[in-house]
């Protein structure tokens, strides 16, 4: 892919997300599948516990800490272009992390915005990349979303009786392996359940404001011998050399402390 289209933009706008097929080449998405599966075999019961695990899923965190090739999704110029007119310029990552459905699952998720986020005074503040290791079709726990929800001012558990309950609105976001998902991530949204006897695997390169506390703090994840090889462009994305998301990340520590 070369080049933001109007209708990408206009698509993040209107909908709350823009579909990009075929955005990873084969060589690519081969070489993320066989990464990922390295490394949930590495980490086994481990897996995810940077962040979190969940039931009928598996999860791996803290991804660009597991490899050079993981880099290179954080700092995609057309990736960031579309995430920056969602956020405006002044952006970071916030996380990259993998999920995984299980085969035979019937665990769907709640709709949802991200981090319980609303937008502010300064706007939207959330913007989430679904990158498809799998194929995400309708029975092996594609994306649902209600578009323009990003618009609704509302979290779904304020306004529905059940968030895990389908939505007379939904869609569901179908689309072939190598695709990626740019997603305003203040769009009610959930994962579904996967009814084949396959894994349905993605990765989620999660952006924030400058402003706001990133949802993982890549600085002390990770490991030294990472920073040291990254370039000035990948740092900045990451935060890294920002005063600000130092003091963000030890004001939310402070209050995680507090709040125990």
């Amino acid at each position: 892919m070369s080049g933001v289209t109007d209708a990408q933009q206009r698509d993040l706008d209107e909908l709350g997300y823009t579909i990009l097929p075929d955005f990873l080449p084969t060589d690519l998405l081969a070489a993320y599948r066989e990464a990922v599966e390295r490394q949930y075999a590495l980490e086994g019961d481990r897996a995810g516990s940077e962040f979190k695990q969940e039931e009928q899923t598996r999860r791996l965190a803290n991804m660009v800490d597991k490899g050079e090739l993981f880099e290179q999704v954080i700092a995609w110029p057309d990736i960031l272009a579309l995430v920056a007119h969602v956020l405006g310029p002044e952006l970071k990552l916030s996380s990259l992390n993998v999920r995984s459905a299980n085969p035979h699952s019937d665990w769907v998720q709640p709709l949802h915005c991200d981090m319980g986020a609303l937008p502010d005074s300064r706007g939207y503040w959330v913007c989430n990349t679904v990158w498809l290791l799998d194929d995400f079709t309708t029975e092996n726990g594609a994306l649902r979303a209600v578009p323009g929800t990003h618009r609704s001012g509302q979290l779904p558990q304020q306004v529905l009786a059940d968030p895990k309950a389908p939505h007379p609105d939904e869609v569901l976001l179908t689309a072939p392996a190598g695709t990626v998902i740019v997603m305003n991530a203040h769009l009610w949204h959930g994962g579904t359940a996967n009814r084949t006897g396959r894994p349905r695997t993605a990765m989620h390169g999660f952006y924030c404001r400058r402003d706001k506390p990133q949802q993982q703090y890549q600085k002390a994840l990770l490991r030294p011998e990472t920073q040291a090889r990254l370039t000035p462009n990948v740092r900045r994305v990451l935060a890294l050399d920002d005063p600000l998301n130092d003091e963000l990340s030890r004001q939310v520590a402070t209050l995680s402390g507090f709040m125990k």
